[in-house]
């Protein structure tokens, strides 16, 4: 599934491929999304600008100069493909020649001029919605979001007082999004090794008798935001070489624990082996000897 640096990368290739230009009109499959798109999409969205387009979480907004806002859901699958021109963008990647409403295209936009936007899906459970004017900020998707780990708000007071007297493991914790918006199970896992964290954990731990964080705590907050800040660059140059048509151009970081099992431990002066094992129903990737 899409994760935040997944949807950031998404965010960056539009806002510099289509904002500022004007739908003409479009295409919807019969077939439904995890929630049916509005009966009278494409006629809300005719001769409509794009203003701007923004990321909550793992949710897309596009702003239209009707102050309508396109919400945007990826799910496990989805996919955003850009044509200009002769050359056609996913994000991170490229090709050369046109692109036709295929299997699994569930919407195209077509700009007037002459660009076109497509979102692909295979398993569906993405969604795309039209929100009125002045209704974003009540809509309950976007209100049950904790904070962006990136802002000042996602800070170790606030986590602290998420985690006090909770039971619950780290990893199930931090993959909550009302706790913190945007964390999927890759960049958790990678954050908690980088913090030397367990993924099994009880988030309690890293709280003080007081309430006030602890320096594990401050820990995991500073691996959380330099994997996601490493993850997100790396996005920005895959679409920078993909611009230039320079080969190889697939976006994405270097794991250090996500899909290794088996493999030597990264962390300095470990000697330890990742391990996998199944938190609610999710492949954990750790090292039992350096994650305490």
């Amino acid at each position: 599934m899409p994760e935040l640096p997944e949807v950031e990368t998404v965010r960056g290739t539009l806002e510099r491929l289509v904002g500022g230009k004007v739908i003409s009109g479009g295409s919807v499959s019969q077939s439904e999304l995890r929630c049916p798109m509005p009966a009278n999409l494409l006629q809300r969205l005719a001769g409509q600008r794009i203003q701007s387009v923004k990321r909550r979480g793992k949710f897309l907004l596009v702003g239209l100069d009707s102050r309508e806002t396109l919400i945007v859901h990826l799910g496990m699958t989805g996919r955003i493909i850009v044509q200009t021109g002769t050359t056609t963008f996913e994000p991170g990647f490229y090709d050369r020649g046109a692109r036709r409403f295929v299997s699994h295209d569930h919407l195209e936009l077509r700009f007037k001029d002459g660009s076109r936007l497509f979102y692909n899906d295979s398993r569906r459970f993405g969604f795309i919605d039209l929100v009125r004017p002045g209704r974003l900020r009540f809509d309950p998707r976007m209100r049950a979001l904790g904070p962006e780990p990136l802002s000042n708000d996602f800070s170790p007071t606030y986590l602290a007082a998420c985690f006090a007297g909770r039971k619950t493991s780290l990893k199930a914790a931090l993959l909550c999004q009302e706790t913190v918006a945007g964390l999927g199970n890759i960049y958790v896992c990678e954050a908690l090794h980088r913090a030397r964290l367990s993924p099994r954990r009880a988030a309690r731990t890293l709280v003080g008798g007081n309430g006030a964080p602890t320096m594990r705590l401050d820990r995991l907050i500073a691996a959380i935001r330099s994997v996601l800040q490493e993850a997100v660059a790396a996005g920005e140059q895959a679409f920078l070489r993909a611009e230039r048509c320079e080969p190889e151009a697939s976006p994405g970081v270097r794991f250090r624990v996500y899909d290794r099992e088996g493999e030597p431990c990264l962390n300095a002066g470990c000697k330890g082996t990742i391990e996998r094992s199944i938190q609610g129903g999710r492949s954990t990737f750790f090292c039992r000897r350096c994650q305490r």
